[in-house]
């Protein structure tokens, strides 16, 4: 009897995204399957978050949140336990601790390992350090078409590209090749530091930022920071809450309510918990089970009218910080050595050997660094990506309603240009931005890997029927 061809999932990208998507499918597969995972532009398996070798840039999330698996919620905390810095520490001290970014990068890898490079189950895995640039429909699948001029054919893709790099302001074309100008603050930019007595501008006050002034402070560096954004706004700092069990309030859907009601219900709740001391924010933390759920309720005119006046607020209190780095900051603005402008960015141009910043309303920052830390650009149908412009452009992909990201299906089945389901493409993370909003933190990407991979295997969603795992991790 003939057998059938052997099938063939490729997995564009190899950060947490991409890595977990391929772990699951090893983890759960029942069938032979080939996976071909390319990677490009940061190590395998940590991508740009976790592919830092500095010690300061630390989780912003704790570490008892911090496993790759939903069904194992414990699992990163027993790993932790296999490494000799964390021996003496307590339980609580460990589940509450901010970790190193890059030793989480070294749990991924051990996964890596694990699952993928030691022929675990059904799955045979190749890796391959090229980029994707191109995808090509043929009669039994596609190509991927790397930018070495290799092809790599495919049943089945998933996008897993991670974040947009970051938006440039207006000006930076110009100052692209400039000694003074970051474009990239995920390179080694530390090297092009002025003399101590010199001034720094960033781009952006949000986590991008706040990794980049910890560092300057960890390199010893006392020169002046400038930190400018939209409305000059840090990110706030982890706080221990309390209990709250009046929100949400018994036998209200917040699913049901909209965007004007969901908003003053929450005003309501956070002005009780200002009168009783405790922190507002968290009323947003109580949220996060149901965010997902409300924004897909929400009408398009509520979702463009949370973007435009909300979001921003929303971010700073979401996206929180170890209050160790807080902290830090706070003290940097109170010596003066940081300053936060609220402000927008008119343009950057070169004055000789240093940049100038000019800002909304006429002020203007001479400096002799800029760093590009504004986060990942969101106009997805001005995608700065090779691949993904590509895509576009074959009507493989569509721009979702917002254009925050990609047109994709609850299971993370791409629609395409003519609004039919992709028979190939699947998709995951940043990349559906604007169908679940929440899409960039490992507590929603380690589910949406493994539902990518229960879409690839045809299982039943893990919330409803858990499939039998092979013999677990050993750690």
């Amino acid at each position: 009897m003939k057998s059938s061809p052997l099938e063939r999932v490729v997995v564009i990208g190899g950060g947490f995204s991409g890595l977990m998507t391929a772990v699951n499918l090893a983890r759960f597969a029942r069938r032979p399957i080939h996976v071909t995972i390319l990677n490009h532009g940061h190590p395998l398996g940590r991508g740009v978050a976790y592919g830092t070798r500095r010690e300061e840039h630390l989780l912003n999330v704790p570490a008892r949140n911090m496993s790759a698996f939903p069904d194992l919620p414990d699992h990163f905390l027993k790993w932790l336990r296999t490494r000799s810095e964390f021996d003496l520490t307590p339980e609580r001290d460990l589940r509450e601790g901010f970790i190193p970014r890059m030793i989480y990068g070294d749990y991924l890898r051990s996964l890596l390992h694990h699952y993928l490079q030691s022929g675990h189950g059904s799955v045979q895995t190749e890796f391959v350090e090229e980029e994707a640039r191109d995808v090509v429909p043929t009669e039994s699948g596609m190509l991927v078409c790397l930018q070495g001029g290799r092809e790599v054919a495919a049943t089945r893709i998933v996008l897993a590209t991670g974040s947009e790099v970051s938006a440039n302001p207006p000006g930076a074309e110009a100052i692209r090749n400039h000694p003074a100008w970051v474009e990239d603050p995920w390179k080694n930019w530390p090297e092009k530091l002025p003399a101590t007595d010199g001034t720094a501008v960033l781009l952006g006050a949000g986590l991008t930022a706040a990794d980049a002034i910890i560092t300057l402070r960890n390199l010893g560096w006392r020169g002046t920071i400038h930190a400018v954004s939209r409305h000059g706004w840090l990110p706030h700092a982890h706080f221990r809450g309390i209990e709250y069990p009046a929100f949400p309030p018994a036998g209200v859907d917040l699913t049901e309510l909209g965007l004007e009601r969901l908003l003053a219900l929450m005003e309501r709740h956070c002005a009780h918990l200002r009168e009783a001391g405790a922190n507002p924010a968290i009323i947003v933390d109580k949220l996060r089970p149901y965010t997902q759920q409300i924004w897909r309720k929400f009408s398009l005119e509520e979702q463009r009218a949370f973007l435009s006046q909300h979001a921003s607020r929303w971010n700073v209190l979401r996206h929180r910080i170890p209050p160790q780095i807080h902290a830090q900051l706070v003290g940097m603005e109170l010596t003066g050595q940081l300053e936060v402008h609220a402000a927008s960015i008119e343009r950057i141009e070169a004055t000789g050997t240093r940049l100038r910043t000019v800002l909304g309303g006429g002020d203007a920052l001479e400096s002799d660094l800029v760093v590009n830390a504004t986060g990942p650009h969101l106009r997805f149908s001005k995608t700065r990506s090779p691949l993904l412009e590509n895509l576009l452009n074959r009507g493989l992909v569509a721009p979702d309603r917002l254009d925050l990201g990609l047109l994709a299906d609850a299971d993370h089945t791409v629609i395409d240009g003519n609004g039919n389901r992709s028979p190939h493409l699947l998709a995951l993370g940043p990349l559906l931005r604007g169908a679940l909003w929440e899409s960039t933190a490992v507590p929603e990407l380690r589910s949406q890997a493994r539902s990518v991979a229960e879409t690839l295997l045809d299982q039943p969603p893990h919330g409803k029927k858990e499939p039998t795992p092979l013999v677990e991790y050993e750690i």
